[in-house]
């Protein structure tokens, strides 16, 4: 890891299937599930759920951007969910399913934005991806990190978490760590 690490934070569904996918990539030097963008001080996985807290289910990825740049990140992060569907990814639904890039400056800022607004012209329904700068971010309980790598032969990973890390295995082979 080199001190020219830097931090980025999206949400797109459930965080077990986001994490396993970006965790694929060279550069990407960690990935923390946890809950972002609402206003519930240090909540908890349960409290998220309810869908009282504001907050999204989001990952933290701590990457190396002269191996993996924040562009990287956004294309796969819009590749591996559904930025059209609002509150909800596959069989999650509520406010804590939501796409949405927590920016950390304003390169990243405008970087997300510019990407967002192509998506918009290339699909037919409108993207509904939020974008607004993290002011907290809060990790997630252990048993929910790394939780796909752990739990491979979980149901939910089996037929979410795994076509999402083929998708991203097949799409983007030559940015995989080795």
């Amino acid at each position: 890891m080199t001190d020219g690490h830097e931090t980025a934070t999206f949400g797109g569904g459930c965080f077990w299937c986001i994490e396993a996918a970006l965790e694929e990539l060279a550069g990407v030097e960690s990935v923390t599930s946890g809950y972002a963008g609402g206003h519930t001080e240090d909540p908890t996985y349960r409290a998220v759920c309810s869908g009282n807290t504001g907050h999204a289910e989001v990952v933290q990825v701590e990457y190396d951007p002269s191996v993996v740049s924040y562009d990287d990140l956004l294309e796969v992060f819009f590749t591996v969910h559904d930025p059209t569907q609002l509150n909800r990814q596959g069989p999650d639904v509520g406010t804590q399913y939501r796409s949405i890039v927590l920016y950390h400056d304003d390169a990243q800022r405008e970087k997300a934005a510019a990407y967002i607004e192509a998506l918009d012209e290339e699909y037919d329904d409108d993207v509904v991806t939020e974008l607004e700068g993290l002011e907290t971010f809060y990790r997630a309980e252990e048993k929910h990190q790394n939780y796909f790598a752990k739990n491979p032969d979980d149901a939910y990973c089996t037929f979410h978490a795994q076509p999402k890390v083929e998708k991203v295995r097949e799409t983007f082979e030559a940015k995989l760590t080795n």
